[in-house]
């Protein structure tokens, strides 16, 4: 079981109610379910969201087969508008 932090940015920040939180958890996908319990608007957020594992993009990889590390840092990016 790894345990590191979750950062949240712009629309899934203002669903989790938080900028970041620590976690226990063994893959990405895990993560995701360990999150969005009982926190609907974050897993609205979330499954629209690409993600960051320590800088590096997850990409279209399976959540479940996304293993952490100690330490790790996982990033939550919804998608941005702009212009």
């Amino acid at each position: 079981m790894a345990s590191g932090k979750v950062r949240y940015w712009a629309a899934a920040k203002a669903a989790a109610g938080v900028a970041e939180e620590e976690f226990e958890a063994v893959t990405l996908g895990e993560l995701m379910t360990k999150i969005t319990a009982d926190r609907a608007e974050l897993a609205r957020v979330v499954s629209r969201s690409s993600f960051l594992i320590d800088g590096s993009p997850v990409g279209k990889r399976p959540h479940g087969e996304v293993e952490l590390s100690d330490g790790v840092t996982v990033e939550v990016l919804p998608p941005f508008a702009g212009g």
